[in-house]
């Protein structure tokens, strides 16, 4: 899917369409554009962004599958390559995509093989009001970025209060559930602060350093697009640590579960050592064993027995082993 969508920055006029409107562009020397391709063929993307002078190597950023997030100054025009989260995600278990960004004088071209959330935002956000058309294409680029950015921002903000749950879930009843779903947050956190980490060497570079093609006017929206990738990288390390903290707390409680069911079967075992032992010998059966004429000797082993028992008992009890 190609959508264009053009735009007069004197009078606000705006044309939305396909990729007939390119050629309108071309033959203006006023007429801003920005051509979204969405889910098109390698061949047909190659095409169209060699038209406009993109650069063989930015391209074929462009069309890897799986590229870092990075930023890179051509003599036209400014390539920024970010890692957004694909339609489908709606909390922490996410998907991404890759969004590349052209950004010119006169022109913005993104690209991405699945359909984005921020770019139909944006598009959404043009259709209800022209007066985002007056804007230059650098400043759609950094609003499409801030609005990448906060989505990260949005599902990090919604785990917070599941991990609370599963902390008081843990002490009333731990399962191995539990367990399973704070590895897989962990997982994922881990790649979150990984793209940030990304995006936040490109708004670093975009804030201090600054490009022409974006324009020093739009210092304080970078500002926010700097803060809101920090916020995630924060974020996502503060919840990797509590989910790292729970997962160790749950195993230091099966553990000592663990140790406790171990030490009650080792009490056990002790106490019928000598009890065994007694039942050993006089199990034994020889003709000249004393004990066996005795008319009251099988009641006196089982009373040894008992108090050899009770003593073990109460020695362990004031050791404070159970």
């Amino acid at each position: 899917m190609i959508r264009v969508f053009l735009s007069n920055p004197d009078t606000g006029e705006l044309t939305l369409g396909g990729r007939e409107l390119i050629a309108t562009w071309q033959e203006s020397n006023t007429l801003n554009i920005w051509v979204d391709l969405e889910g098109e063929s390698d061949s047909i993307d190659e095409e169209l962004l060699g038209g406009f002078g993109i650069h063989p190597l930015a391209i074929q950023d462009a069309l890897r599958p799986r590229h870092p997030p990075k930023m890179e100054r051509f003599d036209d025009f400014l390539f920024i390559l970010l890692r957004g989260l694909d339609a489908d995600t709606s909390g922490i278990d996410f998907g991404v995509i890759q969004l590349s960004l052209f950004i010119g004088d006169r022109f913005l071209l993104t690209r991405h093989a699945k359909p984005s959330t921020s770019v139909n935002w944006m598009i959404g956000k043009i259709k209800r009001g022209n007066a985002i058309a007056k804007e230059r294409p650098g400043s759609l680029a950094i609003r499409l970025g801030n609005r990448l950015a906060r989505r990260y921002v949005e599902i990090l903000l919604e785990l917070e209060p599941r991990l609370d749950e599963i902390e008081e879930q843990m002490f009333k009843q731990p399962d191995d559930k539990l367990l399973a779903e704070l590895t897989g947050y962990k997982s994922q956190l881990r790649k979150l602060t990984r793209i940030a980490n990304y995006h936040k060497q490109i708004a670093t570079r975009l804030r201090d350093v600054g490009d022409s093609f974006i324009g020093t006017e739009l210092s304080h929206e970078i500002v926010d697009l700097y803060e809101q990738i920090e916020r995630t990288e924060s974020l996502a390390q503060l919840h990797y640590q509590i989910s790292n903290d729970l997962t160790g707390g749950y195993l230091g409680m099966s553990s000592h579960q663990l140790n406790r069911v171990m030490q009650i079967l080792t009490i056990i075992t002790v106490i019928f050592v000598p009890l065994t032992f007694l039942a050993g010998i006089y199990g034994m059966n020889f003709e000249n064993m004393p004990e066996l004429s005795t008319r009251g000797g099988y009641f006196a082993v089982i009373a040894v027995m008992a108090v050899v028992a009770v003593c073990q008992l109460i020695y362990f009890r004031r050791k404070r082993w159970i």
